[in-house]
């Protein structure tokens, strides 16, 4: 695949798509082939570092943190709750479920990752959004640059297959520059490749469209 042709099949998926009063994020789709979903072997879950920001805004990010590391926490991310106040959010799954709408990412000091798993997780885990090591998202109580975490996150791209033979995922928004959102989905479209042992007709097809708008197939 080239990036001319994610291109322009960018700029197809924002000219047929109706002005919003919202930016509109743009989804990238890969139809899957000759994989079983159901085996775990074929399924993905992949965190993309992407060439730039998935956002023209902020992607969000909060972060449960113990109290050494709360000050710093709170500096950097949207969100820092500490340890102590975890309580209030087992009591009403309604902050939590706030929590989940409000931040794409979640992140967690590793000395408060078993009591984040109890109180958060029966909200975060079904939504796949529970602090995760692979993507690095689980730190030490010291030692750790936490701006390059949240820099890091702005550019990052979860990629999952676990609901079906494709995956789907947001490679930025509609305001951004088409060329920038060419090659955040190259990026994504290259690791989804590389992550099959025999990558042979495993990409069926590739699909980008806005929010709310029609799909368009990268040809």
């Amino acid at each position: 695949m080239e990036k001319k042709e994610l291109v322009k099949a960018i700029a197809q998926a924002k000219e047929s798509s109706q002005k919003r009063n919202f930016s509109q994020t743009v989804d990238f789709i890969i139809t899957l082939g000759n994989i079983d979903s159901k085996n775990p072997e074929h399924q993905i879950e992949l965190y993309v570092l992407a060439k730039y920001p998935r956002s023209s805004g902020k992607t969000k990010v909060c972060a449960f943190v113990g109290a050494e590391t709360y000050d710093e926490a709170k500096r950097v991310f949207d969100t820092a709750i500490e340890s102590h106040d975890f309580d209030k959010y087992q009591a009403d799954k309604k902050l939590v479920k706030k929590l989940l709408k409000e931040h794409t990412f979640f992140v967690a000091q590793a000395t408060v990752m078993a009591k984040v798993a109890t109180v958060f997780g029966r909200v975060l885990g079904p939504k796949g959004k529970m602090p995760n090591p692979k993507a690095g998202n689980v730190f030490p109580p010291k030692g750790f640059n936490l701006e390059q975490l949240y820099e890091r996150l702005q550019r990052t791209i979860k990629v999952t297959s676990k609901k079906g033979p494709f995956v789907q995922c947001i490679i930025g928004s509609e305001d951004m520059d088409n060329d920038h959102l060419a090659e955040n989905a190259l990026q994504v479209y290259t690791t989804v490749l590389h992550s099959f042992h025999d990558d042979t007709n495993k990409i069926k097809s590739v699909f980008v469209k806005l929010t709310m708008g029609k799909v368009v197939e990268v040809v």
